[in-house]
């Protein structure tokens, strides 16, 4: 039997605590050796939970035998502790958005395959249930040729309220979404994005919306959002024959909140109730399209998998640094108010 990847998780906030924590310990094919902290209250939280020690760097970390580290801290930090771990000699895990800009993901992407070691990018929304069912009916031909596909995550939160570690809205959830509207369609050709900034300090976005021409001619019209008291449908995806709209969002990050996990799930893990499903269209008619299993705990047993050299990454990190150049003609296209083209 292979042994398992022994991994540590640097950072213990929302992400840290909530997202990587339970998924490494509930993955057989993971040794879960503790987290790198220095605040003693999450150190604290930390033995409660998982009865795992705390280390106050990536090189105690290191010392402690780790070959591999999920890197979940504020997304300034990202690159430089990325690079830091690589050149410990560490697998690296790394939660979006992966870098703040596409140059410094590509160099990041680069310094992983001149040292020859395993990077990845935390993209576990490719596994939402909401997702997979659209993939699955595309691949069934059941909306025939996708046309329009339209992805929202639009949240509601008073002004102040909006959290800020993820670098903004449009780094944070726009990773995302742009990262599913890649899978989906392939390269993109041009830009357009809209950006309403918050009136205080930080002046971090809050509201985005971005539309895609991807090279094959699908469009994608992406939100995201913390000023939206009304969400829109998760999914609307259009094709010719048909369409698939969706307007929850998937049950895994509430059932990880409530301090359930992929071990404690076990065959119950991502299922959605039935008032989740979304439905296939067809101008009056419409039929129930049961929603696929959520499956972010397969994110970690592939990522063990691929640093024992048994399998592919389960993101390509050049992949991210595909998504980031999108992010960064969204922004530039919001600065100026017109379209960007990608070559």
């Amino acid at each position: 039997m292979t042994a398992p990847v022994r991994i540590g998780l640097a950072g213990y906030g929302f992400g840290g605590r909530f997202f990587h924590a339970p998924l490494i310990a509930s993955a057989s094919a993971c040794d879960f050796l503790g987290v790198v902290t220095t605040s003693r209250e999450r150190g604290a939280q930390v033995a409660e939970q998982w009865n795992r020690p705390t280390y106050d760097s990536l090189e105690a970390l290191a010392r402690a035998g780790a070959e591999a580290v999920a890197i979940s801290t504020p997304a300034s930090t990202h690159a430089s502790l990325v690079r830091q771990a690589l050149e410990l000699g560490l697998a690296v895990v790394c939660d979006k958005p992966f870098t703040l800009d596409a140059a410094t993901a590509r160099t990041t992407v680069e310094l992983a395959e001149k040292l020859g070691r395993p990077l990845t990018v935390y993209q576990n929304r490719r596994w939402d249930s909401d997702f997979l069912t659209l993939r699955a009916l595309l691949e069934a031909g059941q909306l025939g040729s996708l046309v329009r596909y339209e992805s929202r995550f639009e949240r509601f939160a008073p002004e102040g309220e909006v959290p800020v570690a993820g670098g903004g809205t449009l780094l944070d959830f726009g990773s995302h979404l742009v990262d599913q509207a890649l899978v989906l369609s392939g390269p993109v050709a041009r830009v357009y994005a809209e950006v309403h900034h918050r009136a205080d300090v930080d002046c971090f976005d809050d509201d985005v919306f971005v539309a895609l021409t991807h090279r094959n001619g699908v469009q994608s019209h992406l939100w995201g959002s913390w000023r939206q008291g009304a969400p829109g449908p998760r999914i609307r995806a259009t094709g010719s024959t048909g369409t698939f709209v969706v307007d929850h969002v998937d049950s895994q990050e509430p059932v990880l909140l409530t301090g359930a996990t992929p071990a404690t799930e076990g065959d119950r893990w991502g299922l959605e109730p039935k008032g989740h499903h979304g439905e296939v269209r067809r101008g009056d008619q419409a039929e129930s399209a049961p929603s696929a299993r959520g499956r972010w705990d397969l994110f970690y047993p592939a990522f063990a998998a691929a640093v024992r050299g048994a399998g592919p990454m389960p993101v390509d990190p050049w992949e991210a640094v595909a998504t980031a150049t999108v992010l960064d003609a969204a922004r530039a296209s919001a600065s100026v108010g017109r379209v960007v083209h990608l070559t």
